[in-house]
């Protein structure tokens, strides 16, 4: 058993990567020779000479103590059995703890951040996961403003708000749910009309994730009770595993027939991980999560992702700043290009009784 070691480094902010990078030149080396084919190809790919690779792969191989190419003159070079599971081992975790590993990079940004720079903005937000926020953060930091980013559930984010833990939460929801809704229920108890305000940030398509041709012909959410289908689920707390609960009830399922419905991942990443791993036939998430893993995706729900805030921060330098951010031209063609995003009015600030059709409220009535 090996012993896990994470360390971290500088890279200036116009080097334009998107998000923290957590990697071991082991697996991006296993990667471009399970690609390429090739060792020679594989060590040009990376910037390394043919000795350099051949001379770590020896030495990977003895310190792990399994061999990890088959290489034979004249034919494709390939990764041994043992490599291509360490590969998918590696990728799996990476997808599932990318946005803990987000989290601490934006802790330790936050940190250097206010240590260097006497003037530097700094917004605090907890947030459901979202695969454009890591490039909302790019374009604030060039704006001066640092994305003190924690990923949680949407509720969970909504609570660290009620509680003066952060200045923005995100959070989804779909747009078709009554007053009477889980949707409602939930989230009713941690917005405040007057109280709290929503910034539009941006529409979005989830639905059923399946192994790419869906080869299991998984086409609605009664499908995930059938004979030999595997679920991955989103845990507790999420806006997803809200909309995914309220799905199944309308399709009159007991969660007890859903093979796997006990399991349950963090992300929407981290779902499509475990379905392109074979782990499980199908999940449900976001079409940008299940398009980069290459995933069939069957769209079941148009949702809107805000960002909600205290009414009075809104006048703040940072806020005033990621408003400009969010309806800037960079910021539309960044998110837009995402599969399944829609941008409606992006920045612009909304009350919870115009954004959230299930909020109405009646005027008192005059006294007698």
């Amino acid at each position: 058993m090996f012993r896990i070691r994470i360390d971290y480094r500088f890279s200036p902010a116009r080097d334009g990567a998107a998000g923290a990078h957590l990697g071991n030149p082991l697996f991006a080396l296993l990667a471009a020779i399970r690609a390429s084919g090739s060792i020679s190809r594989a060590a040009a790919d990376l910037g390394y000479s043919y000795r350099h690779v051949w001379g770590e792969l020896k030495r990977w191989e003895a310190e792990l103590a399994h061999p990890l190419i088959v290489w034979e003159k004249g034919r494709r070079a390939r990764l041994t059995p043992f490599g291509e599971k360490l590969l998918w081992a590696e990728e799996r975790a990476r997808a599932r703890i990318a946005p803990q590993v987000q989290g601490l990079a934006s802790e330790l940004e936050s940190a250097f951040a206010v240590a260097f720079d006497d003037n530097a903005h700094v917004l605090s937000a907890q947030a459901s996961h979202d695969l454009a926020l890591p490039l909302l953060k790019d374009l604030l930091l060039a704006a001066g403003v640092h994305l003190d980013l924690q990923y949680r559930g949407s509720l969970d984010a909504l609570a660290a708000l009620s509680a003066g833990r952060c200045l923005l939460a995100g959070f989804h929801v779909s747009d078709d749910h009554g007053p009477r809704s889980a949707t409602a229920r939930a989230f009713k108890r941690h917005l405040v009309p007057g109280r709290h305000k929503l910034i539009d940030f941006a529409a979005r398509r989830q639905g059923l994730m399946t192994a790419p041709g869906n080869p299991l012909a998984i086409g609605a959410v009664a499908d995930l009770a059938r004979p030999g289908v595997r679920f991955v689920n989103r845990q507790r707390g999420s806006g997803t595993r809200v909309e995914i609960d309220q799905l199944i009830a309308g399709a009159g399922l007991d969660p007890a027939r859903i093979d796997g419905f006990a399991d349950e991942e963090a992300t929407h990443l981290a779902v499509a991980a475990a379905v392109a791993a074979g782990a499980a036939d199908v999940g449900f998430g976001i079409e940008a999560a299940a398009l980069r893993y290459g995933l069939a995706f069957v769209p079941l729900v148009a949702e809107h992702y805000y960002l909600a805030c205290l009414k009075q921060t809104l006048d703040t330098p940072a806020m005033q700043r990621l408003l400009a951010v969010m309806q800037g031209a960079a910021w539309r063609a960044q998110a837009a290009a995402l599969p399944g995003y829609t941008l409606v009015a992006p920045g612009a600030v909304l009350s919870l009784t115009r954004a959230l059709p299930w909020y109405r409220y009646r005027a008192p009535r005059p006294a007698s």
